[in-house]
C-alpha cells in the first residue's frame, strides 16, 4: 500500500512539470515565431538603409575612403550577446568560447568587452575575457530598444573618450535543425568590402534619385541607422536562437519525463496487480482454511 502511494505521488509531479515543460515549449514557440518576424521586417528596413548609403556613394565617392583608414589599429571593444535565463543547453558556453577564439586570432592590444545578458558573464570571465559591464533585459520588443540605445551610448563612448576604433558583435544565430551557430560581425569601421558592393551593385531604375539635404548629414544620418539595425539584428537573432535551443531542451525533457511517467504506470500496474493477487491468495488460503475446518467438524460429528 505504502508502495502504491509513493507511485502516485512521483506520477502526480512527473505530470505537473510535464504541464509546465508543455507551456515552456509553447511560449518558446511562440518567442521564436516573433523574433523570426522581426528579422524579416528588420531585413526589409535595411534593405532601405542600404538604398540610401548607395545613393549618396554613387553622388559621393569620397566617403568610401575612411573605410579603408582603420587597417592595422588594435583597441578593440566586443559586444557579447548570451542569455538572461537557463535551461538553454550550452549556448553561454559556445559563444563565449567563440568570441575568445576570435578575439584571441586579432590579437588586439587593449580589449574591451561587454556582455548582453546575466548568465554569459561567467563564462566570459571563465574564458578569459573580462566584462566591463553588462545589460539585461526582461519584457517586450520595447525592452529591446532600449537597451539597445544603451548600448550604442556606450560604444559611442567607448570611441570618443577611451580611442576605441574597432567594435565586434558576437552572437549566436538560429540555424534550423542544430538550434544555433556562434557568429560575429564588425560593426565598426563599416566593412569596406561592403560599402564597395554597394557601389558596384546595379541600381533598380535607370533613373539615379538625388538628394537636397547635405550629403555628409545624411550619410552620418544612415551610418547611424544601419550600425543600430547591425546591433538590432544581432540581439534578434540571439533571442531567436536562444529560444530555439530552449525549445529543443524542452523536447528532450519532454520526451524524457514521457518515457518515465510510462515507467512508472508500468510498475503502479505491477503494484497493483501483485496487490490483487496478494488479495486473493489471502481469500484462497482463507476459504480453504474454513472448508478444513468445516470438513473436519463434518468428520468429527459424524464419527460421533
Amino acid at each position: 500500500m505504502e508502495e502504491l502511494e509513493r507511485l502516485k505521488r512521483k506520477i502526480k509531479n512527473a505530470s505537473e512539470l510535464l504541464s509546465l515543460v508543455k507551456i515552456m515549449k509553447t511560449i518558446s514557440a511562440f518567442n521564436i515565431r516573433e523574433y523570426e518576424r522581426a528579422v524579416s521586417s528588420l531585413a526589409k528596413y535595411n534593405n532601405t538603409i542600404e538604398l540610401g548609403i548607395q545613393i549618396v556613394l554613387l553622388n559621393t565617392p569620397k566617403y568610401l575612403l575612411p573605410a579603408y583608414a582603420v587597417e592595422g589599429k588594435k583597441r578593440q571593444g566586443a559586444v557579447i550577446f548570451g542569455s538572461d535565463q537557463g535551461l538553454c543547453g550550452n549556448f553561454n558556453e559556445r559563444i563565449s568560447e567563440y568570441a575568445r577564439e576570435r578575439l584571441n586570432q586579432s590579437k588586439p592590444k587593449d580589449l574591451t568587452s561587454l556582455a548582453v545578458g546575466e548568465q554569459v558573464v561567467v563564462h566570459l570571465e571563465k574564458a578569459g575575457l573580462p566584462v566591463e559591464t553588462h545589460f539585461s533585459i526582461h519584457g517586450n520588443h520595447l525592452g529591446i530598444t532600449q537597451v539597445m540605445l544603451e548600448i550604442l551610448v556606450k560604444i559611442e563612448e567607448w570611441r570618443t573618450k577611451r580611442g576605441i576604433d574597432q567594435i565586434t558583435l558576437f552572437y549566436n544565430r538560429s540555424i534550423r535543425d542544430v538550434a544555433f551557430s556562434p557568429s560575429m560581425v564588425q560593426l565598426i569601421p563599416i566593412d569596406a568590402e561592403w560599402l564597395s558592393g554597394l557601389t558596384e551593385r546595379k541600381w533598380q531604375s535607370n533613373n539615379l534619385p538625388t538628394f537636397s539635404m547635405d550629403a555628409d548629414q545624411l550619410f552620418s544620418s544612415l551610418v547611424r541607422q544601419h550600425l543600430f539595425f547591425s546591433l538590432y539584428r544581432a540581439f534578434i537573432e540571439s533571442l531567436a536562437s536562444e529560444n530555439a535551443t530552449r525549445l529543443l531542451s524542452m523536447q528532450m525533457a519532454e520526451k524524457n519525463i514521457e518515457e518515465h511517467l510510462s515507467e512508472l504506470e508500468v510498475q503502479l500496474h505491477r503494484e497493483r496487480q501483485a496487490g490483487i493477487t496478494s488479495e486473493l491468495l489471502d481469500l484462497v488460503t482463507g476459504f480453504e482454511a474454513l472448508s478444513s475446518q468445516e470438513r473436519k467438524g463434518y468428520m468429527q460429528h459424524r464419527f460421533n
